[in-house]
């Protein structure tokens, strides 16, 4: 396995035994895409003068050239399936092989409007392909790096030592996050992969989708969030899984949905849209969404930036000390964004009783509110970490709670690198969504705006993603994610991802490298040019 850091090989050969499985893990399954065009990198067009041979299809191993028995006509190449040019150097080579010369390859001119600077075409491409195979891309896509030119962008990791390399397996390799470090008496909830998924409401989000995305963490043994909309009863099947959010306008909130939850957050700001509260379009709000909220279809609804209930450390211990009594399993999080005290509003949510500092990053996205209130304006989620873990670590408490972060982190190297920069683990967003086919075309707030039916509460639109396939394919995503976590820290002699936290010393920013230092780094991409 080439090394994802450094240019060594480390290999691994030795067998999986009942003695070295520490868990099971769900097994990937093949998803394709849900619709008939898929996009690619490249474009693969077979013209006239194809006669049908097969030789194609005998020929490639990615299976870009179907072909069904008893039907002899040539069927349209699954073009996101091909590699590309770096195809040449191997001798099946379906263009050159091709004896009518029928072939022809091409970067696929989509690539110049697909996707922004922080999600390049690339990276989702790549991503889709994860989320179908629950593989690493065989391809030429970049998609650890965006073209953002700033944040996790602008980090690599050291290359790493090659005698430190460990030879074992991934099941080997802990990837468990333990998210209660008080030792208060309550569960001592864990969770099997480094993530678990942000809040995302019924309203915001079609319901199939969010269905999907438990039932996803489930399988993977971690966690999603209900976000600030109530608790479907769909969730129920799923429910020591999700995460039950209390957000200012407390939409959805009730008793019974609180004793449901391993997990309760009390969302005091959201890093994409800090001191604007929630805002959820009135197209957004159908009648199941407004009987959820207790509202009126077709209005807009707002919830206040704080809670009136809540301006001081002492009535923030109240409400923490609320949710305990009505739920003595029940963890606390506490959701900030990330102004620049942000330390001492986490060292103050520790003094208060919460479990889970989860700190949100200006980054974010959301799709509840309207463009105009989805400005950057927080603190960068890398300067906040390493900001909130040294406090943390000053005030002598960092060992007694879980740092999460978020704000759009997109991919197994922005979770590698936000760990350790100092958090324990991170919440995904986007990621699970671009898992689903999300193109990233920004109309999420409009109730049928959302093209691939996602982010949408339009009956019609909804019933494009089933339950299922969200499921699989947000476990496919982060399988392909956490062969990337293994190989990385194998290559540091690391067993498990709690040893990665905080060591910031693996980290280099390309800013503050020399021009001959900076060389030794993968740049980051330029945007794609075609020709």
């Amino acid at each position: 396995v080439l090394s994802l850091v450094g240019s060594e090989m480390c290999i691994r050969d030795r067998p999986m035994t009942e003695e070295n499985q520490t868990k099971t893990l769900p097994k990937a399954r093949k998803l394709p895409s849900r619709f008939r065009n898929t996009i690619g990198k490249y474009t693969l067009k077979r013209s006239s003068r194809c006669v049908s041979c097969g030789l194609c299809a005998e020929l490639c191993p990615y299976g870009v050239h179907p072909r069904y028995e008893n039907y002899t006509l040539p069927l349209r190449p699954i073009e996101h399936k091909c590699i590309g040019f770096k195809c040449r150097e191997n001798d099946y080579y379906c263009v050159d092989r091709c004896p009518e010369k029928a072939l022809t390859l091409r970067l696929n001119p989509v690539l110049e409007t697909l996707g922004d600077y922080r999600w390049p075409a690339e990276m989702l491409i790549a991503h889709w392909e994860m989320a179908e195979t629950g593989e690493l891309p065989v391809g030429d896509l970049e998609y650890n790096l965006g073209n953002s030119g700033g944040g996790f962008d602008k980090m690599r990791f050291i290359p790493p030592a090659p005698e430190n390399c460990l030879n074992i397996s991934d099941e080997d390799i802990d990837t468990d996050v333990y998210l209660n470090k008080r030792n208060d008496g309550r569960p001592e909830l864990s969770i099997s992969i480094p993530c678990y998924g942000g809040g995302m409401s019924y309203g915001s989000m079609a319901l199939q989708a969010l269905v999907g995305r438990a039932r996803a963490v489930r399988r993977l043994n971690t966690l999603t969030c209900t976000g600030e909309g109530g608790y479907p009863k769909e969730f129920i099947p799923y429910a020591d899984h999700v995460i039950t959010q209390i957000a200012t306008g407390l939409f959805g909130v009730r008793e019974e949905t609180i004793l449901y939850a391993p997990v309760v957050e009390f969302k005091y700001a959201q890093g994409a849209k800090p001191g604007l509260g929630g805002h959820l379009l009135g197209d957004k709000v159908t009648p199941e969404v407004a009987a959820m909220r207790e509202t009126v279809v077709g209005s807009s609804l707002f919830s206040p930036f704080p809670f009136h209930s809540v301006y001081s450390v002492e009535d923030h211990k109240k409400h923490v000390d609320w949710v305990k009594a009505i739920n003595p399993r029940a963890l606390v999080s506490v959701k900030v964004s990330t102004p620049t005290d942000v330390d001492m509003v986490a060292v103050g949510s520790y003094y208060a009783g919460a479990h889970i500092i989860h700190i949100d990053g200006s980054y974010g996205g959301t799709g509840a509110a309207p463009d105009i209130a989805k400005k950057n304006i927080a603190m960068p989620i890398e300067y906040a970490i390493p900001k909130v873990h040294h406090f943390l670590k000053e005030e002598g408490v960092r060992d007694e709670i879980c740092l999460i972060a978020s704000g759009g982190i997109r991919n197994a190297m922005d979770v590698a690198k936000a760990i350790a920069l100092g958090a324990d683990g991170v919440v995904i967003g986007t990621a699970e969504l671009v898992a689903l086919e999300c193109v990233r075309c920004g109309n999420c707030e409009s109730g049928r705006g959302c093209a691939r039916g996602i982010a949408s509460t339009d009956h019609e639109l909804g019933r494009m993603i089933a339950e299922e396939y969200a499921e699989q394919r947000i476990v496919n995503m982060y399988l392909a994610w956490r062969k990337q976590w293994c190989e990385l820290l194998r290559q540091f002699g690391m067993r498990s991802i709690r040893e990665l936290v905080g060591r910031s010393d693996l980290l280099v920013h390309l800013d503050y490298l020399d021009e001959t230092e900076r060389a030794r780094y993968q740049p980051a991409p330029k945007q794609q040019m075609i020709i």
